[in-house]
């Protein structure tokens, strides 16, 4: 199991250092009503990549399986596929990536944000963690190399758990952080939001492009 998590923890902090819904997040917690759509975009983001991972575990590695190389060598081929579009979306990211001087550009929604409800801020959760085309790319990855690595059923459980906790820190810290001491965050959040959106683009390119070779490195191996 040590082994298994190693190699998915490249894919949860590829999931957790997204710019773009930690800039969602922040813009939510200096917003009017911060904690009921801020709890429901944590909670959201959550749901999200526990679906996506789960699926992909338990799909890779079917349960009463007769070859016990089957799930290795399907997980193994997932991983060179995902591994490879992981590259290419790292590679367009980077290209991507505004000029010296050039405003970033960000999602147009996010200019409505601070007046999401609740409901919208679950949902919009849901869509940045599990449909977002890199995140699900890499939880699909991460599912796959669970799933492929013919765990018992309680280590299984506990790979998937330490993913989705890493994977969501990044949401889940600064929501409990500001239900906690929501007066003294104010002013790093905004300062951390600022940072985020002028390195998005490049953030995203290099965390991308390693974790892609790293993936794709990996399921060469295991073919």
């Amino acid at each position: 199991m040590g082994s298994v998590i190693g190699d998915i923890l490249p894919m949860a902090l590829g999931v957790a250092i997204s710019p773009v819904p930690i800039i969602a997040v922040i813009l939510m917690l200096l917003a009017p009503k911060a904690r009921a759509a801020s709890v429901a975009f944590m909670l959201g983001w959550v749901v999200g990549v526990v679906v996506v991972v789960g699926a992909v575990t338990f799909l890779v590695q079917p349960a009463g399986s007769s070859d016990p190389e089957d799930p290795s060598r399907v997980a193994s081929f997932i991983k060179v596929v995902l591994g490879a579009l992981t590259v290419v979306l790292g590679i367009r990211e980077w290209r991507g990536r505004p000029t010296d001087g050039e405003e970033p550009a960000l999602p147009s929604w996010m200019a409505a944000i601070d007046q999401v409800t609740a409901p919208k801020a679950g949902g919009l959760g849901v869509l940045l963690s599990g449909v977002n085309p890199k995140n699900l790319v890499l939880c699909a990855a991460a599912g796959a190399t669970i799933g492929g690595a013919d765990l018992s059923t309680s280590d299984t459980l506990i790979s998937l758990a330490v993913f989705v906790a890493l994977a969501s820190a990044t949401v889940a810290l600064p929501v409990l952080a500001f239900l906690v001491a929501h007066d003294r965050l104010q002013q790093p959040l905004d300062e951390l939001r600022r940072w985020l959106t002028v390195n998005n683009a490049t953030v995203m390119s290099v965390l991308l492009l390693v974790i892609g070779v790293t993936i794709l490195g990996k399921g060469i191996g295991g073919l």
